[in-house]
């Protein structure tokens, strides 16, 4: 006589408790975060003065380093484009994750079809006594598909490997976006806009690749994988406050005050500081929040 072997009971795995409402809170800083920026820089005579300023002195920068830049940008779409379909095709053939890749395509789609839509929608810059072009130039395009597409290789990125992954693509969208303003093609609030724009697509399709595919969304924990290894978050933020420093050093030499002097280029690099603190707070918080999301693998009844 044969016994059968007792049915294993699973407990589905479901993200930790509270994430849903800090995935919720995240887009809706996302979403407010866009129309800020875009009501500051855009709408306001101070916001159009600071963001048109440092596009204006991209021009003294301009060099060696415009031409590497503008090679990159020509570049960039099908970087980002071979960059996510190989990895997005490579993890769903290998690991199954069809569900995972259409979410996370469906969004990468989204946030570009926006940016296209925002443009187009978006009122002109209006008169407020500073000297730029009328035409809407927020969010950048580049930046978008760029973010996006660094987005979509995290999303389909197994826990352990999210910390890495996060600071990697990161460091690709900000040189995106740099790379906009040193060629003239972007103001910074552009780039920030488009860092915005690809969180309130991509982080609620985060969260429902996390519900659907909690068998996969187990990982160990910071330190203990080299993908996890804590100097990919810590890496970000040492980046990212240094950056202020030159935000508010930049800032400083151009004040008000007996020691004000005239900007050659200070807008200009407070411009780029602004651009790495948005991406690399983006690039933290987001990655602390998958981070906290995903099941513990000691914790299987969570």
């Amino acid at each position: 006589m044969t016994l059968s072997k007792p049915a294993r009971i699973s407990t589905p795995a479901r993200p930790a408790p509270g994430s849903g409402f800090m995935f919720f809170f995240a887009t809706l800083a996302c979403v407010v975060g866009l129309i800020a920026t875009y009501y500051y820089f855009v709408r306001t005579t101070t916001g159009q003065f600071i963001d048109e300023s440092a596009l204006v002195e991209a021009v003294d920068i301009h060099g060696p380093a415009g031409k590497a830049s503008t090679r990159f940008l020509d570049w960039l779409p099908v970087i980002s484009l071979v960059m996510a379909a190989v990895v997005v095709l490579f993890v769903t053939v290998i690991r199954r994750r069809w569900v995972a890749a259409g979410i996370a395509l469906t969004a990468c789609v989204g946030a570009n079809i926006a940016t296209q839509v925002l443009k187009d929608l978006l009122p002109a810059r209006p008169d407020t006594g500073v000297v730029t072009l009328e035409l809407n130039s927020l969010p950048s395009g580049h930046t978008t598909l760029a973010a996006s597409a660094a987005a979509a290789v995290f999303l389909m990125s197994s826990p352990r490997w999210r910390p890495f992954v996060g600071f990697a693509g990161g460091t690709f969208a900000i040189a995106s976006g740099a790379s906009t303003l040193l060629n003239q093609w972007h103001r910074p609030a552009d780039v920030v806009a488009a860092f915005l724009l690809v969180g309130a697509f991509m982080i609620p399709a985060g969260w429902l690749i996390i519900r659907h595919g909690g068998s996969w969304n187990v990982w160990d924990g910071f330190g203990r994988h080299v993908g996890s290894a804590r100097i990919w978050v810590k890496l970000p933020v040492l980046i990212g406050l240094a950056s202020a420093a030159v935000a508010v050093f930049s800032l400083a030499k151009i004040a008000p005050g007996p020691l004000q002097e005239g900007s050659t280029t200070n807008y200009f690099w407070a411009g780029i500081a602004l651009i790495v603190i948005a991406g690399y707070l983006a690039t933290v918080a987001t990655t602390s929040l998958f981070a906290y999301a995903a099941r513990r693998r000691d914790a299987p009844g969570r």
